[in-house]
């Protein structure tokens, strides 16, 4: 008589770390502020971008000049 095989193992939630304040958070669609732990820390990264305080070096295009 075979044995009856149990549920399989729920996965477990991944956890990564916030890249606002560093803390441990959800990083699933039951955390509407992924990859953030809260709102808190969501806005503030979006203060910082739409102030500009991202920015990537680049170096400025040569002149044309012949």
């Amino acid at each position: 008589m075979p044995e009856p095989s149990s549920p399989p193992a729920a996965p477990k939630p991944r956890m990564v770390p916030c890249p606002a304040c560093k803390a441990p958070a959800l990083f699933s669609p039951g955390n509407p502020y992924r990859p953030f732990c809260s709102a808190r820390c969501q806005g503030h990264d979006f203060g910082a971008w739409a102030n500009e305080a991202y920015r990537v070096e680049a170096n400025p295009p040569p002149d044309d000049q012949e």
